[in-house]
């Protein structure tokens, strides 16, 4: 799997804002930093945020395990812990895939 090797940043997303909303460079720094927030909020309540056409993402617990030191083969219990998923929804799967024939449909039938 080969992207072309740019990583979107927070800099990035204000820029975008700023260039097709409209907004002044400082609102759409504000505006983004205030969704991430929203978002991260969300997340750390245990709620899942979905978002039509985009994915979800969602807080899963991961109970007690025994893992293996790679380099040793020792055994390792790992504590239980929360971790974050992304689900994508069928539509951007879709344009990921390059198949654009049911984008835009309306219709977000895997979330």
């Amino acid at each position: 799997m080969t992207g072309t090797g740019k990583t979107v940043t927070r800099v990035d997303l204000c820029e975008a804002v700023y260039q097709k909303v409209g907004l002044s460079r400082t609102e759409s720094s504000a505006f983004v930093e205030l969704v991430l927030k929203e978002i991260t909020d969300c997340l750390e309540k245990g709620e899942t945020v979905k978002l039509s056409s985009f994915g979800s993402f969602m807080v899963r617990s991961k109970g007690e395990r025994i893992g293996r030191n790679p380099k040793t083969g020792t055994e390792v219990p790992i504590s239980p812990r929360r971790v974050m998923v992304f689900k994508p929804s069928a539509i951007l799967k879709q344009r990921i895939n390059g198949n654009t024939d049911a984008v835009g449909n309306g219709k977000d039938h895997d979330d």
